[in-house]
């Protein structure tokens, strides 16, 4: 492969900046404390936030039971006019790994893994450090693991072509290389290199590829049938169009998101999934492993394939997602019975219109 490791710790440094950046941004957009509101204060509801902000997707937001939005905003292709719709697919990016982080418990369920503290040397003894890493650290972004991500991106601009196994072992070389970035256990750090990681041992332990595990043991029991492992290129014909400044943006090689954003699904799949999560597809115990709890007031902290923001007395559970032409957010808010779905085809570099939707529902909608 040729990619040298400057251009490899190059590219983990931006990986490091633009997460590092993400976080503050997420935590000042939710502090009351922050000296400039970004929403002005006649925004009445989410609806005319994502007016506002000109919000491109398919919406869903609900409070004890009753739709506060449900609606399409813009066009899925705006070649054919085709409208946005609940039944339409889009990227979901990182929302990915909610998913991911349900089979890793689905495999404790099994018998697969006897525990989330079990370390990664178990399964494979040559991984570097792996007697320290847990699975649950690499769930909880406590891994120190660098990510992965512009590195392989890299790679694929220069002509590679790779596979789950080849960036697997581009993992262990950076590692090998140049360490860990931190004890793990010490410290969180996003890292897309966690999932990769956590989707092959699904892969290795279940002796079925990842994909079809989930679809046996998450999606089928729950009758979600739209929600699948992305192509490269999408159809046209059952999937959005995904859009950068209104150039058409919706090619990516997918196997660079292998476990860590690589599903693509519908507001209503997204929908059944994030009301399985908030009732009862998770016991007590598991909630209690997974989800952080005693958040600061104003803060966003990492759980276990779910971020934890806390705003006052109430608590909002939610990951979002990123990937080229797209972003996504899924979400709950146990106070209210509130259920958050946003899948949209039109990329936002800086999660301004995620902050922007976060600060009116933490606000004004739920508090």
């Amino acid at each position: 492969m040729n990619v040298s490791i400057q251009q490899r710790n190059n590219s983990i440094s931006k990986v490091l900046l633009l997460l590092l950046l993400t976080l503050s941004t997420l935590v000042s957009s939710c502090s009351k404390d922050d000296d400039t509101d970004s929403l002005p204060a006649d925004y009445t509801n989410v609806k005319s936030v994502l007016t506002e902000i000109d919000f491109q997707g398919y919406a869903i937001v609900t409070k004890n039971g009753n739709d506060l939005v449900r609606q399409g905003f813009g066009l899925a292709n705006e070649a054919t006019a085709m409208p946005q719709d609940g039944n339409l697919a889009y990227r979901i990016g990182s929302v990915t790994k909610t998913l991911t982080a349900a089979a890793i418990v689905q495999l404790k369920r099994d018998g697969s893994i006897t525990g989330l503290d079990q370390t990664l040397d178990e399964f494979d003894d040559e991984f570097p450090y792996g007697d320290q890493i847990t699975i649950a650290q690499l769930l909880a972004h406590q891994s120190g693991i660098p990510d992965y991500q512009f590195v392989v991106e890299d790679a694929y601009e220069q002509g590679e072509t790779l596979d789950e196994e080849d960036i697997y072992g581009i993992i262990i070389e950076m590692i090998s290389e140049n360490g860990l970035n931190f004890t793990p256990g010490s410290n969180k750090q996003y890292s897309n290199s966690n999932y990769l990681i956590a989707a092959l041992l699904i892969q290795e332990l279940s002796q079925i590829p990842y994909h079809e595990y989930i679809q046996q043991n998450i999606f089928s029991p729950l009758g979600i049938t739209d929600t699948y492992k992305g192509t490269n290129v999408i159809d046209a014909d059952t999937h959005a169009e995904g859009y950068d400044n209104g150039n058409i943006n919706s090619t990516y090689p997918m196997a660079i998101a292998f476990g860590a954003g690589d599903f693509s699904s519908t507001p209503k799949d997204m929908e059944s999934w994030t009301n399985a999560v908030k009732t009862n597809w998770f016991t007590d115990a598991e909630k209690a492993e997974i989800f952080v709890k005693n958040v600061p007031s104003g803060y966003v902290d990492f759980g276990m394939g779910w971020f934890t923001t806390q705003e006052g007395n109430t608590t909002m559970y939610w990951h979002g997602g990123d990937i080229n032409g797209y972003w996504s957010m899924i979400g709950f808010i146990p106070e209210y019975g509130a259920t958050i779905v946003l899948l949209s085809n039109q990329q936002d570099d800086t999660g301004t219109q995620r902050n922007a939707i976060i600060e009116q529902l933490l606000w004004h909608e739920f508090n």
